[in-house]
Parts: structure tokens; sequence; C-alpha cells
């Protein structure tokens, strides 16, 4: 009974091991042969019994301990009645016309997936290049197949990356790739090649049930709030708080290098881009006394924290009455940095105040965009699209 536990765990459960030809460190060839069971012919769906005669294949399968597994399988021929012609038996386990069974191919997967050099799974499991690109994509296709859900979620985070850089004879040129991730869930829905509207609706139409979604968020950029107002007809645009936050960093950085140059070891670099909250009593004095001398920068600062102060309102109600009294300060103000964030202000208006109805934010999706930008460092890159998709959806869900 352990011999044949310990067979049914090295073989198939189809399988008879009937010798061990030929065992190294390296490498084991094992001698087996199907059990004689009644076959369904795959022409007529008819049971055969009569062996018409047999044929020896190779099989490799996955290693064991590091030694790899080689099986020398005797497999019968039956004779169809009805059909007049023989089939050969199949084995549970190996696809037909294929020399290696499908856990060997799970093996090399999951070693693609985990190794830190491709030369290592193929030094490991004896496969040629192409073999071990197929299988690792097939088993990729295989698993997003299986987790695969339709269905539009209630909440979604929408965000972009870099996928290719600059291409031969075209200076400044870079393809991105659009994330849609599902809050709720807390996985990534798809992907998709390209961030302008008409990319997304036509990748994204055979998705169904879009009128389930009822919140988006999105970083301030016009192509995601065009495709969230035409493509889901019920949902509410919430701008990330990180991106509003932000809005006069640049600004800052620029007024603040005109003064120290650009020296990035200077303190004040630090202390004038981080929430005044934050800061010790003795950093805030500081500060403001730095500031004191010069006026412009003194007033975007301002600004900036008024935007901090902002967020940490409680109720929608009170946030817009706060948000009106900025933009109506800010309308007084010389300054061609305030000016350009008082339009910016407005014409999001809607979508910064949504997010105290709905506090929610594309934080999970800038996770999702650090482990994309992992894939394409340890990858050395993508050129096919369709592989690039599979790591990321296999990664992120």
């Amino acid at each position: 009974m352990p011999t044949q536990r310990l067979s049914n765990f090295v073989l198939f459960p189809e399988l008879t091991l009937e010798k061990i030809i030929h065992s190294t460190r390296h490498q084991g060839l094992y001698l087996c042969r199907t059990k004689k069971t009644p076959e369904v012919c795959p022409r007529c769906a008819q049971l055969c019994h009569a062996t018409y005669d047999h044929r020896r294949v190779r099989i490799q399968d996955s290693p064991i301990r590091g030694c790899g597994v080689v099986l020398i399988i005797k497999k019968r021929r039956l004779w169809c009645d009805r059909c007049r012609k023989p089939f050969t038996e199949p084995i549970m386990g190996i696809l037909p016309r294929r020399r290696k069974t499908q856990r060997f191919r799970k093996a090399v997967a999951w070693a693609c997936n985990n190794f830190s050099d491709l030369k290592g799974v193929k030094r490991a499991f004896n496969c040629s290049n192409d073999f071990m690109y197929t299988a690792f994509y097939e088993q990729l296709e295989r698993r997003r197949r299986e987790q695969e859900n339709n269905a539009w979620p209630r909440s979604i985070g929408i965000d972009e990356h870099s996928f290719k850089k600059s291409r031969p004879g075209s200076y400044g040129y870079r393809e991105f790739v659009s994330m849609i991730v599902d809050h709720k869930n807390k996985k990534l829905f798809d992907v998709v090649h390209g961030k302008t509207t008409a990319d997304l609706c036509l990748a994204l139409s055979q998705n169904p049930g879009r009128e389930n979604v009822r919140w988006a968020t999105i970083d301030m950029c016009d192509p995601y709030k065009n495709f969230v107002k035409q493509f889901f007809p019920h949902a509410k645009i919430v701008a990330d708080k990180f991106h509003v936050l932000r809005l006069l960093n640049g600004d800052i950085n620029r007024a603040r290098k005109q003064i120290t140059g650009d020296v990035r070891k200077n303190p004040v670099r630090k202390l004038l881009l981080r929430s005044s909250q934050k800061l010790s009593f003795f950093e805030k004095s500081a500060l403001q006394k730095w500031l004191a001398g010069h006026e412009e920068l003194r007033e975007i600062y301002a600004y900036k924290e008024a935007l901090h102060k902002f967020y940490r309102i409680k109720g929608y109600e009170r946030a817009k009455r706060s948000l009106i009294v900025m933009m109506d300060a800010m309308a007084r103000s010389r300054c061609e940095s305030v000016k350009r964030l008082r339009r910016t202000l407005m014409r999001w208006k809607n979508e910064i105040l949504n997010y105290f109805k709905n506090p929610i934010t594309n934080a999970r999706v800038e996770g999702f965009n650090n482990v994309a930008k992992v894939i394409k460092r340890r990858g050395y890159g993508f050129r096919s699209f369709h592989n690039y998709r599979l790591r990321l959806l296999n990664a992120c869900s």
C-alpha cells in the first residue's frame, strides 16, 4: 500500500510503474503502462475494449527534489467497431500531442514567477526558451480566465503609467497604460493600452454592467473625466486627494530655486513641501522667519496650507462654503501661480467636493502602479502588451 501511494505521487492514477530504467541525480527514466480499462471513442463516444496495438511515448514530468522525471509510457491503441478505426487512449494530465505534462507546465510557470532570472528556470527544468515563455503565459491566461469577473464593480479607480518610451525616429514619444482598480475587492479589474477616451471605450465596451459603477476616483486628467461621464451613466467622479494637495508643489519648488538655487540638501526644501501639521514648533518658527523675506513664496505656501486645512473639514456643506471662500480670496491675488490654481479648482470643483460625500482615494491604484514598475524592471521592459497585461493581472489580482 505505501508503494502504491508513492507510485501515485510520482505518476498519474491511470499509470502503473513497471520498472526504473535509469536513474541518476540529474534525471530518472520511469517505464510505465496504462491500466487496462475501457475507453470511449472520441469520434462516436462508444465504449471500446479491444486493443489494436501499442505505442510508447516519452513524456517529461515535473522534477522531484531537483531531479528530472521522464515517463516512458506504453499506451494502448484501441479499436472502435462502429467507426472501424483505431484511436489512442488519453491520459488525464497530458494534453493530446504534447510531450510535457500539465503539472510540469505549472511548475515552470511558478518558477518564472518566483525566480530572479529566467536562465535559472531554464537550467532547473531543462527546457528551451520558447517552451518556457509559452508555458508561462499559457498558465497566466488560464488563471486569468478562472478569476475573470466581467461585471463592473460599484467603485473604481483609474490611473496611468508609462509602458514604452521613445521609439526610433520620434523624440519624446511615450505609450501609456491605464489601470482600472476595483476598490471594494482590492484588486486590479482590467488594463487598457492607451489613456484616451476612445481607447478606453473601445477596450472596455465588452464588459457588462457599466450602470453598476457609482464612484470613480481619478487624478485631474481630462480624458479620464470625459471617459467616466460618457461611459458610466450613474457614476460620480472623485478627484484624488493626493493630486489636489500637490497642485502647488511645482510652483513652490520653482520659487524656492530662484532664492536658494537647486541645492537638494537645503533643509527648507522639505519643510516647504510638508504639511505644517507634521512640523515641530521650532521648524514652524524657523520656516515662518525664512518666508518673511519672500512675499511671493509666502503667499503660495499659505494657499498650499489652505488646501491641507480644507481636507481636514468634516461635512460636505462646510467644505463647499470653505472652498468658495478660498477661491474668492484667490481672485484678489496678483500671483500667477495662485490664479492658475484658482482656475483648476473652479474647473474641478464638483469632483473635489465629492470627496466629502465618499472619502475614497487612488492610493491603491498608485500601489499597483508601483507593482507595475517592479514587473517592468525585472523583465527589462516589455514589447507585447498582451503579455504585460497578463503579468499585471496575475500580480495584482
